[in-house]
């Protein structure tokens, strides 16, 4: 049988289908493979920084310096110079305006103060440090930790004391009792006799009771070129120091530190100072600038507090006080400002420790010193005054629109028109549309607004104590000035006007005047202030403490006042004044710092110190 024989198949021209897909699934891994090499390739790892390894350097043992504590009473044969110590006199001193008081005010330079707001000040320090002071806390023997009451009785705070300075000062011992969180910084312990009472409120504890308290003060002794000396001083209740670890004075009441010091003096409570007999401590020597710890301990049971450390250097002669014992200096890290010295003569009888001369225990070089006039002769010092401000017309040169000009002065206005009254003796009336734009703003500056001016203080009382024992009462009473202007007269004054006022206190016993306050802010009346401008001062705490102990009724209280409006030139347009003389010494009024004292010619001077009353 034949067999059919079909045509050969249809091929495709090429390879066939399966060889390319194998081909193209090929070419495809390829270069996948290939940009995976490629990445690989450009990444780069990122350097990371290794540091350095540490380099052991070798270690230095270093020795504690020794220094010299020598409890005996007398000193060694000195050939050191021995000099007279004179009383310092108070130069010409130009007080600087007080900055920052209000609106208004800028204080520093390039944006820095020339010097530390120390705050306010006081005999037991400043609110802010100055670095080479003292550091003191205030403790509370009446309350707890928590400042709840607890029991408490003399016996009590007594041991107390006794055994926090048995216990090698440590502050563990006192933990149990109220701290207050406010600290004072200090660079003299000059507490002449004060009543008790006042002492809290000055810690910010006003309303705690002026006994059964306690003050702790650490800082660093160091002299710069070495000195040797031994402290002398006060305590009262009772008032020890310790140096380097060591106490090496104790005054007032004898229970309180008699168990761990005693002193080898002979002189040791013969003389008066302050309230109590005066101790004498060691004998210290300080290695140039080499620095010691140094502490004070100060209690006080009520009555009345003192706490006065001076310094008696060894070979130095002192003169001598008319009432008996030499005039030491006290004890200092610092030249004492005119504020501290302020507070301190309030309270101290004069001539009992000098307060100007001395040496001042810091490790740098010695600033320049200010001598201050002492109480007893408490002599203002002359102050340089600016010129005056002219009365009478000024002579200048008026200038016309079309530029001709003229040398006259001003006269008034009337109408639309300038009176001036020219160099020739000649009157001459020119309107105002001719006169050039800077002249018409002299005419405006000349037609100044009248104002009432009104002057208030406002003083309430925000605490009153009783001290627990016959020591009398201290009022405290917070005062704050204010002062409003409204614009009597009709028209348009389109140039700013600055209000300056002075709050003017006086002492409750002595004749002396202290600047409360002072205040400036600048306004333009208009409409929309209804054309007056109305402000505040700050709230300044006056005392009125009276004492039965040291027979003292001392304080401050409201006396009068100065509001002067200036213009844009500065130029006195109005006034209002509670006494003559506050107007007719300005000038020195404005460079004397809020909280000075002064006389009736606006010269600062020492407040009026209490007068010997007990030896």
């Amino acid at each position: 049988m034949a067999r059919r024989i079909g045509k050969p198949g249809k091929t495709t021209k090429g390879m066939p289908s399966a060889v390319l897909l194998s081909i193209a699934v090929h070419v495809a891994l390829f270069f996948l493979a290939g940009m995976l090499v490629v990445f690989t390739v450009v990444k780069k790892d990122e350097k990371r920084f290794e540091p350095p390894k540490a380099v052991e350097r070798p270690k230095m043992k270093l020795k504690k310096p020794k220094v010299k504590i020598k409890k005996t009473s007398r000193p060694k044969p000195t050939t050191r110079i021995v000099t007279k110590v004179n009383r310092a006199s108070m130069p010409d001193i130009q007080l600087p305006e007080m900055s920052g008081m209000g609106e208004g005010f800028e204080g520093g330079i390039g944006g820095f103060d020339i010097m530390p707001d120390l705050g306010d000040v006081s005999v037991f320090g400043n609110t802010q440090t100055i670095g080479n002071d003292f550091e003191g806390w205030f403790y509370d023997f009446k309350r707890d930790s928590k400042g709840r009451p607890i029991s408490y009785s003399t016996d009590e705070y007594r041991a107390a004391a006794r055994k926090f300075l048995k216990s090698g000062w440590k502050t563990s011992v006192l933990a149990r009792y109220y701290k207050s969180p406010k600290k004072r910084y200090t660079t003299t312990f000059m507490v002449p006799p004060v009543p008790s009472t006042i002492v809290p409120s000055i810690f910010d504890e006003p309303e705690t009771e002026g006994i059964y308290w306690a003050i702790h003060y650490k800082g660093q002794l160091v002299h710069k070129d070495g000195i040797t000396f031994r402290f002398v001083g006060v305590g009262d209740g009772a008032m020890v120091v310790r140096v380097d670890g060591e106490i090496v004075l104790g005054s007032g009441w004898n229970d309180i530190f008699e168990h761990v010091w005693r002193s080898s003096s002979a002189d040791h409570n013969k003389y008066k100072m302050g309230s109590y007999w005066a101790g004498v401590g060691d004998w210290i020597t300080l290695e140039p600038g080499v620095p010691l710890a140094m502490e004070v301990f100060m209690v006080e049971g009520g009555g009345e507090g003192c706490l006065m450390l001076a310094v008696e250097e060894k070979g130095v002669e002192y003169e001598r006080r008319a009432v008996g014992g030499p005039t030491f200096p006290a004890f200092k890290t610092a030249e004492l400002s005119h504020d501290l010295l302020d507070a301190i003569y309030k309270y101290l009888v004069p001539g009992e420790v000098s307060l100007t001369n001395g040496p001042v225990f810091c490790d740098y070089g010695a600033v320049e010193k200010v001598e201050n006039n002492t109480p007893e002769e408490n002599v203002p010092s002359e102050t340089i005054l600016p010129e005056a401000e002219p009365t009478d017309p000024v002579l200048r040169t008026w200038s016309s629109m079309e530029g001709k000009t003229i040398e006259a002065k001003y006269i008034m206005v009337m109408g639309d028109k300038v009176v001036l009254d020219t160099a020739k003796g000649k009157k001459a009336k020119i309107p105002l549309s001719q006169l050039s734009e800077e002249d018409r703003e002299y005419v405006e500056l000349s037609n100044p607004p009248e104002f009432d001016i009104d002057f208030s203080a406002k003083s309430e009382q925000v605490f009153s104590i009783k001290d627990g024992g016959p020591s009398g009462q201290t009022m405290a009473r917070d005062y704050r000035a204010k002062v409003r202007l409204k614009q009597k007269s009709t028209g348009a004054y389109n140039h700013e006007l600055c209000v300056e006022f002075f709050a003017i206190g006086a002492e409750i016993t002595g004749n002396r005047n202290i600047l409360l306050d002072r205040q400036k802010s600048c306004f333009t009346p208009n409409a929309e202030n209804q054309r007056s401008h109305e402000f505040s001062g700050r709230t300044v705490r006056m005392i009125d403490s009276d004492s039965r102990w040291t027979g003292l009724h001392f304080g401050e209280k409201g006396y009068g006042y100065l509001v002067t409006v200036t213009d844009s030139r500065g130029k006195t347009i109005d006034y209002q004044e509670s006494n003559e003389w506050l107007y007719e010494n300005r000038e020195r009024l404005k460079q004397l710092p809020v909280g000075a004292y002064m006389d009736k010619n606006c010269l600062r001077v020492f407040p009026t110190s209490p007068k010997r009353t007990r030896y």
